[in-house]
């Protein structure tokens, strides 16, 4: 595992096997020397980059991201994905990544539809920044299906007096999973085929006295709205919000990631 420097550790990571979940969600689980030294940062959003070469480029090997940053123009540099930590074996010295396929459309979700086992690809991270609290008197959790995978690791952490509220916006019941949690939920799916609005959902949602601690993750435009609605309407404390656009409709995501601060304020 290479230290880049300022940076996060590289990470040469081998496919172990993939596992389709949902027609539109399929897991790879990745394995190998550097994965079996892989250190959790304890974040339920703990996530790694994929690194996607682009072609015709050479890269220095063992790969270095200063070496690239300064030798290459930017638009050489590998493409990255981001994707939760859904699942870290440490005995198994084991990663399992959840990735939204879109039939051809988009670089990951194409990539882990054609992905096999022995395949190797480089990682970057861990990242992350968010946990669920043990003093806070209720949890919402909020997204759509770029959310699920890290909702979906909170869920499983939340510790069993928790009392929590979620809302997934997924596109109809064949994307439903099963979900584990020692704590009180109130989960609910909604379809984006039947008409559902998270914001509409979230508005409407009674979550009772005493602080909130709050995942609202997804969509852009949706994220935003839903920010305004918790810290100005609903008086959420801001330092117990974890509130960020994934992606935006109609941006790739190297589009994105240069807009997102302007549209995000």
């Amino acid at each position: 595992m290479a230290e880049q420097r300022g940076g996060k550790p590289i990470i040469q990571a081998r496919v172990v096997r993939t596992e389709r979940l949902t027609p539109t969600m399929i897991r790879v689980v990745f394995g190998g020397e550097d994965v079996a030294s892989f250190r959790h940062n304890g974040f339920t959003d703990c996530y790694v980059k994929v690194l996607f070469p682009v072609p015709g480029v050479s890269y220095p090997e063992p790969f270095d991201f200063d070496t690239v940053k300064a030798s290459l123009p930017r638009e050489h540099w590998p493409r990255m994905r981001t994707y939760t930590v859904r699942h870290h074996d440490a005995e198994a010295g084991e990663i399992a990544l959840d990735i939204l396929v879109h039939g051809d459309e988009g670089l990951g979700g194409s990539w882990a539809s054609r992905v096999r086992p022995g395949d190797e690809v480089l990682l970057r991270g861990p990242g992350g920044a968010y946990a669920p609290r043990s003093d806070v008197d209720h949890h919402l959790l909020v997204g759509d299906e770029s959310a699920l995978p890290a909702i979906a690791a909170t869920m499983e952490a939340l510790p069993a007096d928790s009392i929590a509220t979620v809302r997934l916006l997924v596109e109809n019941i064949a994307e439903h999973q099963p979900l584990a949690t020692k704590g009180a939920v109130d989960l609910r799916w909604l379809h984006r085929a039947d008409g559902a609005d998270l914001v509409r959902e979230v508005r409407g949602l009674t979550l009772g006295g005493g602080t909130v601690q709050a995942f609202v993750h997804g969509e852009a435009a949706m994220v935003r709205e839903l920010r305004g609605h918790l810290l100005r309407e609903r008086g959420l404390d801001r330092g117990l919000l974890s509130i960020s656009g994934y992606w935006r409709k109609g941006r790739t995501d190297e589009a994105w990631r240069q807009e997102k601060k302007a549209f995000m304020a």
